[in-house]
């Protein structure tokens, strides 16, 4: 292609897209197959699987008006990939020039180049035809308000979403040959076309734009911006409203070249554009494999605070996969790698890496418990407890009762710090007989060792290795019977457990 063709269009993407997200890519190729031929290709748009490839052909005898003709044509993806057997699209194509400039995104509206009735082929506008494939009904004319297009070049391009059209065409008071106008459907109607501003208009000419489907990315060719050749492709992304576009930035020599680049398209991970590069003076459609980056994943680690209420944790990320540069956005406002002087919390990271993949993480970062104040065992108060029974009984519980304060009261000293404590024991038995465990002598003792084994029960899961039981002594006391056991009040003292803490 020597200059530009006489309209300019392109297809929206099919993905979520921003040359950003080009973490790398193949050298570019020509197409195989049949597609590329001795006349001039160009402006591909793609069926959303990609299975059929729509573009524009020029200076081919086989062409409705001739060879200086453009018309659509199409072509079917092999089994290899490669784009054979390619036909005109009949339906579609009169005398005039013929282009598709966008796709709904069920395949089963197609936007088109001109009007398509009678004399209004001639007229400079945008149609619509439903169908799909090979197999379209008559288009019918879309109205924009306020539209009059009086230049040579021109074109349209709409969104797969189908309420968005960039148009590129000269207007009286524009900033170049061709500016960047935006039109957008509310209500069912669309708008009158609004110059997209200075920064992605230049004196020269913008043509072929393509918008991502996510609409903060758009591509095109110009030749007001500086770089390899007659046109370059270049992209910019939304700021704000549709007026409002980052500075222009060039693709770069790989994909551009000192000729004629444009009509930019992606599809899945390919990317396509037409070029004359090289010695020949008709362009050809070349394309790119888009290699994707490996999933991005991080872990962290934390080092915890030396002291209590320091500052002096922190944690270290490994980040595997992904594109570098990264980004780290963590919850306290450090944006480094590793996050340093930190207090005891909890911190959550989130990596950003190149093309836009994230991943998050959440480290704890502990700290000792508050020092204690050393206290020396005697420091602490004692307690002491004593329990009468009645004849023959001989089991307390920890859980009821003054026994139960006696615990807690033990229990509070070792959570206050209280390094160890004894429990001493000392039991009893009355002179009165007992059958049940054959001699006074054995009830005191088992009195002795029941209340033993329940406070070393109750202390090992809570303080193990802090809490010592020891009987001192299991005797027989009291005065002698006389085989008067209804006096309860004579024999009641002596019969008893009583604790003591040291």
């Amino acid at each position: 292609m020597s200059g530009k063709l006489l309209f300019t269009c392109l297809f929206t993407g099919l993905y979520s897209f921003s040359f950003g997200q080009f973490w790398d890519y193949s050298d570019p190729i020509k197409l195989g197959g049949t597609l590329n031929s001795e006349a001039e290709e160009s402006i591909p748009v793609f069926s959303k699987d990609s299975s059929m490839l729509y573009f524009v052909r020029t200076f081919d005898a086989e062409n409705k008006g001739g060879e200086t003709d453009q018309d659509i044509w199409y072509s079917r993806k092999d089994e290899n990939g490669d784009y054979i057997d390619c036909e005109r699209l009949k339906d579609l194509n009169n005398k005039f020039n013929n282009a598709v400039v966008g796709l709904s995104s069920d395949g089963s509206k197609m936007y088109l180049l001109n009007a398509y009735d009678g004399k209004k082929d001639l007229e400079k506008g945008i149609a619509v035809s439903e169908g799909s494939g090979t197999g379209w009904s008559t288009p019918v004319k879309i109205e924009i308000p306020e539209l009059n297009i009086e230049s040579e070049f021109f074109g349209f391009h709409v969104n797969e979403k189908e309420d968005v059209i960039i148009i590129s065409y000269r207007e009286s008071g524009g900033l170049g040959e061709e500016d960047l106008y935006v039109s957008t459907k509310e209500n069912g109607s669309w708008s009158a076309p609004l110059h997209m501003g200075n920064v992605i208009n230049s004196t020269g000419f913008e043509i072929s734009p393509f918008l991502s489907k996510s609409q903060d990315t758009l591509f095109f060719s110009s030749n007001g911006f500086g770089g390899q050749g007659d046109a370059d492709i270049f992209y910019s992304v939304k700021q704000g409203s549709w007026t409002e576009w980052s500075k222009p930035m060039n693709l770069g020599e790989r994909i551009n070249s000192p000729k004629f680049d444009a009509y930019f398209t992606h599809s899945g991970d390919q990317a396509y554009w037409s070029s004359n590069r090289g010695d020949v003076l008709r362009s050809d459609i070349y394309m790119i494999d888009i290699y994707t980056p490996p999933p991005i994943s991080v872990s962290c680690s934390a080092t915890d605070v030396t002291v209590y209420k320091g500052a002096d944790g922190s944690i270290d990320l490994t980040v595997t996969g992904g594109a570098p540069p990264f980004t780290f956005e963590w919850s306290n406002g450090t944006v480094a790698e590793d996050a340093m002087g930190l207090e005891k919390g909890e911190y959550s990271v989130k990596i950003t890496d190149k093309v836009g993949q994230t991943a998050t993480s959440t480290c704890v970062v502990d700290e000792p418990p508050m020092p204690i104040d050393p206290v020396i065992a005697s420091d602490y108060e004692n307690f002491e407890f004593k329990y009468n029974f009645g004849y023959n009984k001989n089991k307390l519980s920890v859980k009821r009762g003054k026994l139960k304060r006696f615990v807690k009261d033990i229990e509070k000293q070792l959570k206050d710090g209280r390094e160890s404590v004894t429990i001493k024991i000392v039991s009893s038995a009355s002179q009165v007989p007992t059958k049940t465990f054959g001699s006074n002598e054995k009830l005191a003792e088992v009195r002795a060792e029941n209340m033993k084994y329940d406070l070393i029960q109750h202390f090992e899961k809570k303080f193990a290795g802090k809490v010592n039981v020891v009987v001192v002594s299991s005797t027989v006391g009291g005065p002698a019977y006389e085989d008067d056991s209804a006096d309860k009040d004579k024999y009641w003292p002596y019969q008893f457990v009583s604790l003591k803490t040291e």
